[in-house]
């Protein structure tokens, strides 16, 4: 059935890349973050994908997403990174999914959970290393460190793993990362010394895993990289592919005169008689009403910005006198093979970063996979 507007997944680049980031990561082992259905790219898909390039491990921000993995038939060691209470970690823990704890609160409904499903939980302890997020840090590890290494004694809890997160990493250099290394050390010292004998510390996001070696422990956990995009743009592409290319077509193509309005506001005129092209995706797409008179996008070979405010479902073209007609492949963004737009530009276009750019793209738009789904 033909649609108005899809996402393009290149199934095959989500393999690559990580075949990328594995060898940077040296020996560790790849832990790709699929969450937000895999940065917009689906999220069963995806994490096939990053499996077959070699990942060994899949995180997901949220137990439902875990949840999802297991239902299509994906077994491997799967880490949820967020909980918030009441959620059904029964369920999370008798389906064999690792959970982030950062708290004591988060702790003691994992063991209430773990004694009605019958097995024991694994877990992965969050340090706060100076993110100011999620984790802990001072007293209150010592305190998780303390009742963790307790259950674990009593049968009930497998201290499977640590982990923090850097605030900075995008940023070489930063010296926040360097701290942040250096208290990650230290809290992964106390937590062993007091009898924790994990499996993997992990600290790595993709920045990370790209430009500080240091930083590697035994499991990175790349992200955006997963899907192509660069995390430090200034330093280029790393060798990475994007595997999201984001087309439309014409829904309608007419001549207007000279000083026509355009869309919403009006905040668009023509400035001579000419040719006009409607594209079926907006704000309610995914496609930023902030874009408006900005992005840019291919159509007829050539790159158009978008006239006049992108509106919910449609935003409009100015071709000038070049044929296009409906029916016409419009593509958004892309890997930019075509001269089209990439995601990264869009992002320094509207001052963001092209995680936004892809997540954002809605469930509207299908997501098709021209290479086939593993």
């Amino acid at each position: 059935m033909r649609v108005p507007a899809q996402a393009l997944v290149d199934l095959g680049a989500i393999g690559e890349n990580v075949a990328v980031l594995r060898e940077r990561a040296g020996g560790a082992e790849v832990m790709a973050m699929v969450k937000a259905e895999a940065y917009g790219h689906g999220l069963v898909e995806g994490a096939r994908a990053a499996l077959a390039g070699g990942a060994t491990w899949l995180g997901v921000a949220k137990l439902a997403e875990a949840l999802r993995l297991r239902d299509a038939g994906i077994a491997v060691r799967t880490l949820v990174c967020l909980g918030v209470p009441g959620e059904p970690f029964e369920e999370a823990v008798a389906r064999d999914v690792d959970l982030t704890v950062g708290a004591v609160w988060l702790l003691d409904e994992i063991l209430a959970a773990a004694e009605r499903a019958g097995r024991t939980a694994r877990i992965h302890l969050k340090a706060d290393t100076g993110m100011s997020r999620g984790g802990v840090l001072g007293a209150d590890w010592e305190s998780l460190v303390d009742a963790a290494l307790k259950a674990e004694a009593a049968g009930r809890v497998r201290v499977a793993g640590v982990m923090s997160h850097f605030a900075c990493a995008d940023e070489p250099g930063h010296p926040s990362v360097a701290a942040q290394i250096g208290a990650f050390t230290e809290m992964v010292e106390y937590a062993e010394k007091a009898g924790a004998r994990f499996e993997v510390r992990h600290l790595s996001n993709s920045a990370a895993t790209l430009t500080a070696p240091e930083a590697r422990f035994d499991l990175v956990r790349p992200g955006i990289a997963v899907y192509g995009l660069t995390p430090v743009p200034a330093a280029g592409t790393f060798g990475l592919r994007p595997a999201m290319t984001l087309v439309a077509d014409a829904a309608l193509v007419k001549r207007v005169p000279a000083g026509s309005g355009v869309s919403y506001g009006h905040t668009y005129h023509t400035k001579r008689d000419t040719t006009l092209a409607l594209v079926p995706a907006g704000y309610g797409d995914g496609i930023p009403r902030h874009g408006s008179n900005l992005l840019q996008v291919l159509a007829g070979g050539r790159r158009r910005t978008i006239a006049g405010r992108v509106c919910m479902d449609q935003f409009v073209i100015d071709v000038g006198d070049d044929p296009l007609a409906a029916g016409d492949e419009i593509v958004l963004f892309g890997p930019g093979d075509r001269g089209e737009p990439t995601a990264q530009e869009w992002a320094d276009a509207l001052g963001t970063i092209s995680y936004e750019i892809v997540t954002r793209i809605g469930s509207r738009v299908p997501r098709a996979y021209p290479g086939g789904a593993l």
